[in-house]
């Protein structure tokens, strides 16, 4: 393998774990309030947060870009501060993230959902705040689900392409992840073998986060 196959590889894997830290958090929060609570606009804020899973990722790239772009409404406050998200790392962790936040969002519901509710009024009754209740009974009840919610954010980052390659581009070693260096490659003539090789990187790769995080959820539901 080449050191920009290994680049790639790297690259790949960093910003699959930065999807996650940027991901979990909304997901746990939405998936908790989707699955206690209930009020007007419910089901279209569960179809809002579920939306960049049908969406093709070239159009969730093309809004991002157009919101986080130089010349979008938030990248340009945000470069106001030195910070530029298009055609960077960080627009390749973001475009990752928003594409793998319904897999984690709707894992971390459902485990919500199969926590009993009155687990968590017995512990109210015992002098427990509602955060203290959150923390303590139903966090660890749902535990497995929100691994498993992490595991799926990390896989798909690592098959983006569309939503990647419109906000954070080809730029090597920047944003060059495993799915855009296949592409190159295809492009290139007799690339087919370096496809090749970076495909299997890619299977493996994904292999090992699902096997890790079956064996952790496992772990955790003991």
């Amino acid at each position: 393998m080449s050191g920009a196959e290994w680049d790639a590889l790297l690259l790949s894997a960093l910003v699959g774990l930065g999807a996650v830290v940027i991901t979990l958090p909304p997901a746990v929060l939405f998936g908790y309030v989707i699955a206690r609570r209930e009020f007007r606009g419910k089901a279209l804020l569960d179809a809002l947060l579920l939306l960049p899973l049908v969406l093709p990722p070239v159009v969730t790239g093309y809004a991002l870009l157009l919101l986080l772009g130089r010349n979008g409404v938030l990248g340009s406050a945000l470069r106001s501060v030195g910070l530029d998200v298009a055609f960077t790392w960080r627009g390749a962790v973001v475009a990752s993230g928003v594409v793998a936040f319904p897999l984690a969002y709707r894992a971390c519901r459902l485990a919500f959902e199969s926590v009993d509710p009155r687990l968590e009024g017995a512990a109210r009754t015992l002098g427990a705040t509602p955060f203290d209740a959150f923390v303590r009974v139903t966090l660890p009840l749902a535990r497995g689900g929100l691994i498993a919610g992490a595991v799926l954010a990390f896989a798909r980052s690592l098959g983006e392409f569309g939503a990647t390659m419109v906000l954070a581009g080809n730029v090597a070693g920047e944003t060059r992840t495993l799915p855009i260096a296949v592409w190159g490659q295809l492009q290139q003539p007799g690339g087919l073998a370096g496809a090749w090789r970076l495909a299997v990187l890619a299977a493996v790769l994904a292999a090992g986060a699902l096997f890790v995080g079956e064996r952790l959820a496992r772990r955790s539901v003991r």
